[in-house]
């Protein structure tokens, strides 16, 4: 038997690519995590994992965790009924602009969740265009916003499988006289039921874990399990019930993160990059068009607002809050300028790019690689799940998890100018890792054997057959990594030095901050920002490898 082939040699190839990627998850993510949960079973020096139950028994967490859920389930059911349609509309019919619709639409997703928080209250506060509704302060508007946030995650996950799907079953049963309802419930759907699912798991994970938009439209009447956790650390100082609710988050992560790879796993429909030709709208599209319409206008309206707000000055209009990015604001609301915590976010994000592109390469090579036994395929499966956990773990868990567990040596990195794109790196690794595998998996396999049969090595083989192909979603990755990194805010405003915040950071300070002047500023900054990812998503819309690139 070849070497290569005999199952403990292979195990040792898996084990030896993987190394790398879980030191780094397991240094960075697992032991800040647990060191944070294990603060609920330790109380004055004794274990006593009683104590987690009875802090999950209080009145307020069981309403905090009863509005965590029923508010994402509601966010969830609105963004699929918004985003499908608009899936449809976007990836299968002909529509001008195609390519910078559905980069408007992903620029949601990446703005940091204060900047969409502080949007919505210019757009629903008392002098804003919908004021008059009276939704300030109103689960409404926090479930409103979780749709604007989550939007992109259905529409490119569903759009993307609806791209490659083979669109004559559906046309035989057109021909046979089904109704076009009839022809999507029984033909379309079911062919979309693990896209679906897998989105609907993922929007819910985002909704339940949504941080600054309900920190900022929510306040302390309607928190959640993740702005809970940051209220019980950074304010009350109570590490016990933080972390017990960090537990309950982390066992529903993990839940939803077997859906979703399971749904993944039944989208088995091989992928064709010669993808079917968008067709000319009809009639019978013009649901999928008015919903499309409805999700821009969702998108465009409250960034437009906060664009207006951004030009107003006094009474009038001009640039002087956009001048004044160059002071600390009014009162010395900041300890720096905005532009220079802008030079802060752009090189955090270019480190943290370059740490999860190198990650995710990894992981999504360890993941796609033929299994040849059930151990090796069960071993390939538990670490996709475990290098997916950040996607969902509280961003403040992991941020304060940090502080109280990488303080002493030979790990005390508290200090250390790489503790906050390490931390970003590990919130993009997912979408990274997401965006690389379904393009490693579409290679034909046979395409290596035929490499190693004419004598390649495993290096030759990965550098002109796996590494080739990844050019265009490499760059597609990076680009998501280097937005998300951009605009992360939960374990930052944990991490980030006085002397050396990110633009989210001051963003949060300023409109915490008195004075019309510092609101100016804080719109302004959201304005840059929000205007920096919409050029980094057009990027990543044109690098796009069609049939390709759900999350």
């Amino acid at each position: 038997m070849d070497r290569r082939h005999h199952p403990l040699s292979r195990l040792l190839t898996l084990a030896g690519l993987a190394a790398g990627p879980l030191l780094v998850v397991g240094v960075f993510f697992l032991l800040p995590v647990s060191g944070m949960v294990a603060q609920g079973f330790v109380v004055d020096g004794r274990f006593a994992p009683g104590e987690v139950l009875e802090v999950l028994a209080r009145p307020r967490v069981r309403r905090v965790v009863w509005f965590t859920l029923w508010s994402a389930a509601a966010g969830t059911a609105l963004t699929l009924l918004l985003g499908v349609p608009t899936a449809y509309a976007l990836y299968r019919l002909r529509l001008p602009g195609r390519a910078v619709l559905r980069a408007a639409l992903l620029v949601p997703f990446v703005l940091p969740t204060v900047v969409v928080g502080v949007a919505f209250r210019q757009l629903i506060g008392e002098a804003g265009p919908l004021g008059g509704l009276g939704l300030d302060g109103t689960p409404v508007a926090i479930i409103a916003a979780l749709v604007f946030f989550n939007l992109a995650v259905v529409v490119r996950t569903v759009g993307s499988s609806w791209e490659s799907l083979d669109p004559r079953p559906a046309e035989a049963a057109a021909a046979l006289g089904a109704a076009p309802l009839r022809v999507f419930l029984t033909v379309t759907l079911p062919a979309l039921r693990g896209a679906v699912v897998s989105a609907a798991s993922v929007v819910f994970l985002f909704c339940a874990t949504a941080f600054g938009v309900v920190l900022v439209l929510g306040g302390l009447r309607y928190a959640t399990v993740e702005t809970e956790i940051y209220l019980l650390t950074n304010n009350l100082l109570d590490l016990q019930a933080a972390a017990a609710l960090s537990l309950l988050q982390l066992l529903v992560v993990t839940v939803l993160l077997v859906v979703a790879h399971r749904a993944r796993s039944r989208r088995a429909a091989p992928i064709d990059r010669r993808t079917p030709a968008p067709a000319r709208p009809g009639r019978g599209d013009l649901p999928a068009l008015a919903a499309t319409a409805l999700a821009l206008v969702l998108v465009a309206l409250p960034l437009g607002t906060l664009l207006a707000g951004s030009l107003r000055v006094g009474e009038g209009w001009g640039l002087d809050n956009y001048r004044a990015l160059g002071t600390t604001g009014s009162g010395r609301a900041l300890v720096v300028p905005v532009t220079e915590a802008l030079g802060n976010s752009l090189r955090t994000a270019v480190d943290a790019t370059w740490m999860s592109l190198a990650m995710g390469l990894l992981v999504a090579v360890v993941v796609t690689r033929r299994s040849r036994s059930t151990v090796e395929r069960r071993v390939r499966a538990g670490l996709d799940g475990l290098f997916m956990l950040p996607l969902g773990v509280s961003a403040v868990t992991l941020g304060f998890g940090f502080l109280i567990t990488l303080d002493q040596p030979p790990v005390d990195l508290r200090d250390s100018p790489l503790l906050v794109p390490i931390a970003q790196a590990l919130v993009a690794l997912p979408l990274v890792v997401r965006t690389i595998v379904p393009v490693l998996a579409g290679i034909d396999d046979r395409q290596r054997q035929a490499a190693a049969s004419l004598g390649a090595s495993p290096l030759r083989i990965l550098a002109s057959i796996d590494l080739a192909a990844l050019r265009q979603p490499l760059l597609a990755a990076g680009g998501f990594a280097f937005a998300v990194s951009l605009g992360e805010f939960g374990a930052t405003s944990f991490l980030a030095r006085a002397e050396h915040p990110t633009v989210p950071v001051v963003i949060f300070r300023l409109i915490g901050s008195p004075g019309l002047d510092n609101l100016g500023m804080a719109l302004a900054a959201s304005v840059v920002l929000a205007g920096a990812t919409a050029v980094v998503m057009l990027l990543v819309e044109r690098l796009r490898v069609p049939g390709l690139g759900g999350f």
